[in-house]
């Protein structure tokens, strides 16, 4: 028991980085931004759909960016401004280079359960299509930071295009951080959903796994939920977490955040230890739940019977955190 509740989190959380200033003192200045945008030094990140275009080259993988003449027409927004003092951008539009049909919804939800690419995957020097959850463990502070950045922007800007009190359709405008009615003058800023993930450990210091009714058998994780109005983050913690499985926490301790823009969440991860084990399960949200010991977790892991969330989630982070080292056997 004291193992855990002394444990810091084991390893970076992949798309909690970032390296860049975001500049939001530069937002509302058109001068300023005109000016970036006429920069020749300045970068681009074209988005579409939660995808961009990466690259890889020996072993580094990063953004292939382009400068502001090359750039598509599309929505324009400000991510930021480096040491170095250049400013970097996203523009919302096809992806140059790439046929394109347009990304709906559904096309948007595949894009983000793609499995994770490991640098093998991609062929040497060639400029290929990503999502996020493919490629953010694979790149560096600067571009997982500005990727996340830009596909949470992206989802936001496409489902807000209108005016939630009279229906009229909004303009960008603060370098892409704000939508204004001009026919009410109404604001609207960005939204993010926080939501608490949560590894529950239990006296003889077993963790909780559980799966979803949408998973295929052996898929297994932490559980999670959204912050209610009103709620507090440790008694989210305690409701999810008896609403699920039904069973009693104490002591929730916050251990870090990360974005989980899929689309808007902010995932604030816990330890939380169980008072009883005793699982009754809520079939609507989950199909199982099983309490392992570390050694019963690494023998699942080395049969298959259990497979893990890739290593850009914190779930996998709070995972490895009680486990006391890193783990292979991802979804």
């Amino acid at each position: 028991m004291g193992h855990v509740a002394e444990e810091q989190l084991l390893g970076p959380l992949l798309l909690a980085r970032s390296a860049i200033d975001r500049s939001a003192l530069q937002r509302d200045d058109a001068e300023w931004l005109d000016r970036a945008w006429g920069d020749t030094a300045t970068r681009v990140l074209i988005i579409e759909g939660g995808r961009t275009l990466v690259r890889r080259t020996g072993d580094d993988t990063e953004i292939v960016y382009f400068s502001p003449h090359e750039s598509p027409p599309g929505a324009r927004y400000l991510l930021g401004v480096d040491s170095r003092q250049i400013a970097y951008f996203a523009v919302a539009a096809p992806l140059p280079g790439v046929a394109s049909r347009g990304v709906d919804h559904a096309d948007a939800r595949q894009i983000r359960t793609l499995p994770p690419l490991g640098a093998g995957d991609l062929e040497d020097g060639l400029a290929v299509p990503a999502g996020l959850r493919q490629v953010g463990m694979l790149l560096g502070d600067r571009d997982a930071g500005l990727m996340v950045y830009a596909v949470a922007l992206e989802a936001w800007h496409a489902t807000h295009e209108f005016c939630p009190r009279c229906g009229g359709r909004t303009e960008v405008r603060a370098g892409g951080h704000v939508r204004v009615c001009p026919a009410d003058g109404s604001q609207h800023f960005p939204r993010v959903d926080p939501a608490v993930i949560m590894l529950v450990h239990d006296e003889d210091d077993r963790c909780l796994l559980a799966r979803g009714p949408q998973w295929p058998e052996g898929r297994f994780s932490v559980l999670a939920g959204f912050v209610e109005p009103g709620e507090s983050l440790e008694h989210a913690v305690i409701r999810e977490v008896a609403e699920e499985v039904g069973v009693p926490v104490s002591g929730p301790r916050y251990l870090g955040s990360q974005p989980w823009p899929f689309p808007r969440s902010l995932m604030l991860g816990f330890f939380a230890r169980a008072v009883a084990t005793e699982i009754t399960l809520d079939p609507q949200e989950i199909a199982e739940a099983r309490w392992y010991s570390r050694a019963q977790l690494a023998a699942a892991l080395r049969t298959g019977e259990v497979r893990l969330p890739p290593e850009v989630s914190i779930a996998r982070r709070l995972i490895e955190t009680w486990y006391g080292e890193r783990l292979t056997g991802d979804w």
